[in-house]
């Protein structure tokens, strides 16, 4: 029901009419330390048929690195469905790729009142390791109800593209990595007394964070500019 295949030229900013770049280096409540902007050089099209989101280490607006943070807020925003998106994450110490969901009320109620769906959260120091998280009222930061999803052996998550979903129906939310199912949350998950908030519109985020509370700082192993890779991004009612 709605798809961004990012088949724009190379070099050309994402398409406006889905997207809209989230501009800021206020650390976003994360302590993350870089400036999001709305550049090409920060994220675009390759040509190739792929969103590249790049964090580079660079002096900007008083932050050390920059990246970029796109959301479809104002733009599109839906109440259940399946969410993918294949992607290729970036590895390195410090380094905090997302794909996500924030409830459209954000603001009236704020944060996490409106509600959040992590839809994949990796941290650079676990490279076999993606999450998914609900955070709500009386759950959210390191209090979020989620869970891991873990690769066999020595394979990392940055090696190769995954294909990162969930289902979202009325009080269910199914987590999967390459369509094999890892976690299912319901209201009964939440702590006594506080209340499932995932009962009307979200809009998705894109994003590649630079450091952070819960990531830690790059430090001397890691390389400079990391990449994001977003082959496309979809939403499917359920038929």
């Amino acid at each position: 029901m709605w798809a961004d295949e990012f088949d724009g030229p190379a070099g050309s900013a994402p398409d406006s009419s889905r997207w809209v770049a989230d501009v800021g280096g206020t650390g976003w409540g994360n302590n993350q330390l870089e400036f999001d902007t709305a550049r090409t050089e920060n994220a675009a099209h390759d040509g190739q048929g792929m969103l590249v989101i790049t964090a580079r280490k660079e002096s900007y607006m008083g932050k050390m690195y920059t990246s970029a943070r796109l959301k479809t807020q104002a733009k599109f925003e839906h109440t259940y469905g399946r969410y993918e998106a294949r992607m290729r994450i970036p590895a390195g110490q410090g380094m905090w790729p997302a794909f996500w969901m924030l409830g459209a009320n954000i603001g009236m109620p704020p944060w996490p009142e409106c509600g959040e769906i992590d839809i994949m959260e990796n941290i650079g120091k676990e490279p076999n390791l993606v999450h998914g998280t609900l955070h709500g009222p009386g759950y959210s930061g390191g209090n979020g109800i989620g869970a891991p999803a873990k690769l066999d052996g020595s394979a990392k998550y940055a090696d190769d593209f995954h294909v990162f979903a969930i289902e979202w129906e009325k009080d269910v939310v199914r987590w999967y990595v390459d369509d094999k199912l890892y976690q299912t949350r319901k209201p009964s998950d939440l702590p006594s007394g506080t209340k499932w908030v995932y009962d009307h519109g979200f809009f998705i985020l894109l994003n590649l964070a630079v450091g952070g509370t819960w990531p830690g700082n790059p430090d001397a192993t890691t390389m400079f500019p990391q990449t994001l890779r977003v082959d496309y991004v979809r939403v499917y009612d359920r038929g």
